[in-house]
This record gives C-alpha cells, sequence and structure tokens, in this order.
C-alpha cells in the first residue's frame, strides 16, 4: 500500500461516525426547541450530560430506568439549565435523547468508512445504548438502559492511544499521583483504570453473544483481536495493584493511627484519608474485574473452539427430504411401509446425555411465583382487608420504636455540655427499667440495628441528606431506613442538627446494660464496646 497512513482507516472512520450519526439524529429534530434548547452546542451538551449519567450507573451495576433519567435531567435544569421545564417535560426529554437520538428508534445505525486495502466501503454498525428488563422491587417491571462498547469507546477514546496502551498509561499517571500523594487526581485515575477493564470485561461478553448466536458471523480477526487485549491486560496487573492495594493501606492505617493517638486530623488530612478509603475500594474492584477478565479469557476460548467443532461437525450430517425421498417413494412402493423402523430407527438410537447437577441438588429450593399484576389482587379477592390494616399498624408501632431509640440517643448527645455523649455516659445516667430507658431499650434488635446504622454511616451531613431527598426520588420502603428517618426527627421535633458524628472509643471498655427484652419477651444483657456520638 502507498499510503500507509491510510491502513486503519475505517476505524477512524467508526470513531467519527459514533459523532457524525449522534449529531445527525439529533439536529434535524425540532422537538428541542419545545424544550428551549435552539443552539446545537446546548443540545450536545445535554446528550453528553445523559451520556455521562449512563455511563456512572453502566459502572456501578445500577438499574437507570427512564424515570432516573428524567429525574436526573430535571436536576441538571433545576442546579444549571434553568429552562421553563417540569418534571415530566424532563422525563419526556430523557426518554427522547434515549430512544430517539441514541437509540435511532429502535432502527439499527450504521455508518460507512472506506477501506483503502480493499478498495470498497466497509459499513459498520454503531450502537450506543441497550437495554434490558429489570424487576423492581421483584414486581414492577421496568426497562433498564446501559452503554455499549461504542457508547463507552464515544466517552473515552477521544485520545488516540492504543487500546493495549490506556491501561498502563493511566496506571503510570495513577502511581505518580500515588507517590506524590495527590490522592484527589488519583482517585480520577483509579477510576480510569478501572472503565478499561470495566470495558474489555463487557467486550468479551458481548464477543461470546456473538459466537453463541452464529459462530460464522464472528471473524478470526475480531477473534485475535479479543485476545491480544485480554493477554495485555492480565499480562502483569493483578500484582501491581495488589502492591498499590497495600501501600494505601498503609497510609490510611498511619493517618488513622494519627488521628486516635496523637492529634486530630485537619481538613486536608481528613479529605486525604476519604480519597485512600476511595482509592481501596477501586483498587478491590480493580482486581475483582481483573479476575473475571482472566476467567472469562478461558470461557472465550472454550467457546469459540467447541462452537467451530460443532459446525465443522455439520458437515459430516446427511440431510434429505422427506417429501421427495420418504412420502413419494411410499407411495409408489407401499410394501415399503412394512420396514419403516429402518429408518427412523437412528432418530431413537441414542440416548440423551444426562448431567447431575450437585450445585442443583443441594441448593435450598425456593417457591416460584408467578410475577404479574394479578398477584396484588389477590389479596382483596378473599376479604383481607382487617388483616393488611393489623399488618400496617403492627409496622407503624415498630417504626415508633426505632424512633423513640434513635431521638432518645439524638437528644442525650445534644442535652451533654459538648453536645456529644458516649454508651459509657449513658449507662451512667440512665436509671435501670425506667421511662426513658424503656424508650432507647425497646428490644435489643431495634437497639443493636440502630447503632450499628449509625456506625456505618460515621459522619452524616444532614444537607447532603435534604440535597438528596430533593434531587431523586426513591421507592417507598417499608422497615427502619436512617437518612430517612433522621431527616423526619429532626424536622418534626426542630433539632438544631447539622451533621452527625458517629465513631467507637478505643478504650477497651465494655458497656454493659442488663435487663433489656427481646422480641420474644425474655431479658438478656446488651454488652458492647464504648461509643461516642457528637452533634454539630
Amino acid at each position: 500500500m502507498q499510503y500507509e497512513f491510510l491502513k486503519h482507516f475505517p476505524r477512524r472512520m467508526k470513531h467519527v461516525g459514533a459523532y457524525a450519526l449522534l449529531f445527525a439524529g439529533s439536529s434535524q429534530k425540532t422537538i428541542w426547541k419545545q424544550y428551549g434548547f435552539l443552539k446545537l452546542d446546548e443540545q450536545v451538551n445535554v446528550i453528553f450530560a445523559v451520556l455521562l449519567y449512563l455511563m456512572e450507573q453502566s459502572l456501578k451495576e445500577e438499574n437507570c430506568t427512564i424515570d432516573d433519567i428524567g429525574a436526573y435531567v430535571d436536576s441538571l435544569n433545576m442546579r444549571y439549565f434553568e429552562r421553563n421545564m417540569s418534571y415530566e417535560d424532563c422525563k419526556s426529554l430523557g426518554d427522547f435523547i434515549i430512544n430517539v437520538v441514541l437509540s435511532n428508534e429502535g432502527k439499527a445505525m450504521y455508518f460507512d468508512g472506506y477501506d483503502f486495502d480493499q478498495r470498497q466501503y466497509q459499513s459498520m454498525n454503531i450502537s450506543y445504548v441497550a437495554n434490558k428488563i429489570v424487576y423492581l422491587d421483584s414486581e414492577v417491571r421496568r426497562t433498564s438502559y446501559y452503554l455499549t462498547e461504542d457508547g463507552y469507546n464515544l466517552l473515552l477514546s477521544t485520545l488516540e492511544i492504543e487500546n493495549n496502551m490506556k491501561i498502563t498509561i493511566h496506571e503510570m499517571i495513577f502511581r505518580m499521583h500515588l507517590e506524590k500523594q495527590s490522592y484527589d487526581r488519583a482517585v480520577d485515575d483509579i477510576k480510569n483504570v478501572f472503565n478499561l477493564l470495566r470495558i474489555q470485561l463487557q467486550r468479551i461478553e458481548e464477543a461470546m453473544g456473538r459466537i453463541r448466536r452464529n459462530a460464522l458471523s464472528y471473524s478470526v480477526a475480531d477473534y485475535e483481536s479479543v485476545l491480544e487485549a485480554n493477554l495485555d491486560t492480565i499480562s502483569d496487573t493483578k500484582q501491581k495493584f495488589q502492591s498499590y492495594r497495600e501501600l494505601v493501606k498503609s497510609r490510611a492505617k498511619e493517618l488513622e493511627e494519627m488521628n486516635l493517638n496523637v492529634r486530630r486530623l485537619d481538613e486536608k488530612e481528613e479529605e486525604k484519608l476519604k480519597n485512600l478509603g476511595v482509592i481501596e475500594s477501586y483498587l478491590n474492584r480493580t482486581i475483582d474485574e481483573h479476575q473475571k477478565i482472566l476467567s472469562s479469557h478461558f470461557d472465550l476460548k472454550s467457546l469459540y473452539t467447541r462452537e467451530l467443532e460443532q459446525l465443522s461437525q455439520m458437515s459430516f450430517i446427511r440431510r434429505f427430504s422427506l417429501r421427495s425421498e420418504l412420502y413419494e417413494e411410499i407411495l409408489k412402493n407401499p410394501e415399503g411401509l412394512s420396514r419403516m423402523e429402518i429408518f427412523l430407527r437412528p432418530l431413537f438410537g441414542n440416548t440423551p446425555e444426562k448431567i447431575y447437577n450437585l450445585t442443583k441438588a443441594t441448593e435450598l429450593q425456593k417457591p416460584v411465583r408467578k410475577k404479574g399484576e394479578e398477584e396484588p389482587q389477590a389479596v382483596l379477592e378473599f376479604g383481607d382487608e382487617i388483616w393488611m390494616e393489623e399488618e400496617e399498624r403492627l409496622r407503624q408501632q415498630k417504626l415508633a420504636k426505632y424512633e423513640d431509640c434513635l431521638l432518645t440517643l439524638l437528644q442525650k448527645a445534644m442535652a451533654a455540655e459538648e453536645k456529644e455523649i458516649s454508651l459509657e455516659a449513658i449507662r451512667q445516667g440512665m436509671e435501670e427499667g425506667g421511662e426513658e430507658f424503656q424508650r432507647l431499650f425497646p428490644n435489643v434488635q431495634i437497639f443493636k440495628e440502630v447503632m450499628v446504622e449509625l456506625l456505618r454511616g460515621r459522619e452524616i451531613d444532614i444537607q447532603v441528606l435534604r440535597e438528596e431527598r430533593r434531587n431523586f426520588i426513591g421507592e417507598f420502603s417499608g422497615g427502619f431506613q436512617l437518612n430517612e428517618m433522621l431527616l423526619n426527627l429532626i424536622e418534626e421535633h426542630a433539632l438544631p442538627i447539622h451533621r452527625i458524628t458517629v465513631y467507637r472509643i478505643e478504650d477497651g471498655k465494655v458497656i454493659s446494660f442488663e435487663n433489656v427484652p427481646d422480641q420474644a419477651g425474655r431479658y438478656k444483657n446488651i454488652c458492647c464496646s464504648n461509643v461516642l456520638i457528637r452533634t454539630r
């Protein structure tokens, strides 16, 4: 070839086509004017903002329905775009972006790139978004959307770097920021590495799906490309990131020990500790993703080999027409009916293979419940309204006990001199069996669950909780939810609380509360470590 720089021209054109089809599918639509986005620049910004939200939900493996997208667009509009749109308008705009702009109303999108080696145009399929059916709360059926490989490439592959070099480059930048203790930048770097590993895993899964549908439609060049990318990924990534994880753990431990034994961390050091925690979690997920790629690599090889072997065996199968070679011959010579077993015997000669699955044999067998709209109506047909009212009353009664326990802890902390109190101080100042004791300890399980959720939250910013409740639409929860109950108690009782901090006091003391009832009415003793509750 005379011009070597035109060698991979179709691959370049696919990246160009991803943008070209996106802009072509958007710029010709007049619906944008209904929402106040008149310029192409504004439309493209909204589309890519939605694409980034899709990528974030896809990487977290969380559901992303039209309701979620509508709430996200509504949040962006209230904070930044400030268009005259209601929530329903934002939901309609999100549905338009997903199903019309990105999905082309369900029609396949193709872009032709000229192949200078073959001297002809090569048609390339481009798909940004895929969907799947999910069940919310095991009953409500919804469509959830996620990015495809083309969608990821549209957002991540703007730099001209070979795929096998992307992880190496991002890993080098991550190591440099880790050595310089620029943990805020290192968080972004490790996220990029994790994104690339997730894309590679999804590429393997899509390749396996294509092979299962039709192995002949998956070329050897595509198979070789995936295998080479897998080998580059799994060569030494795991050992590197395991060493990074140990380094991050040691640095986080140093900061935690300084906070406990030397002095309290300042705001900058607390931010570093928080970033180290995020880095460690992404390193764990990165190592898990590496292990998945390793196992999927061998699964892909075995699947491709098996499918090709089965296709090759099909060439030895003799095929014939029943009409011409059986029915017509019988009509010509009816005496052949007496020898029909010779023809039919091969159909019943092979016994089916039976596999005894020990995992399924020892697995807990759960009843299969039919999912449908008829199920919730079945309760009303039997006249069980009284039973349902009683169930609701018991649920409200149980939630009231959670509220009493949590409210007592908050009031105790606020009444203290420095607006903080420990379990040891609560034990010393509380009369056993009194009214306050009963409110704090309705039973063992409720007190334990409240303390576990507080310790898990560690630092709770009330303003952040209010923002989350304002910006996101959550499903109704019938049980105990700490964040939801905290907001209700603070607003109902007008408590001047902006931040709650809860952590264990490492003083080796064991705090004991005697004669606390459990759910069965039996009295037990609670022994736990000392915990500090601080309100600000």
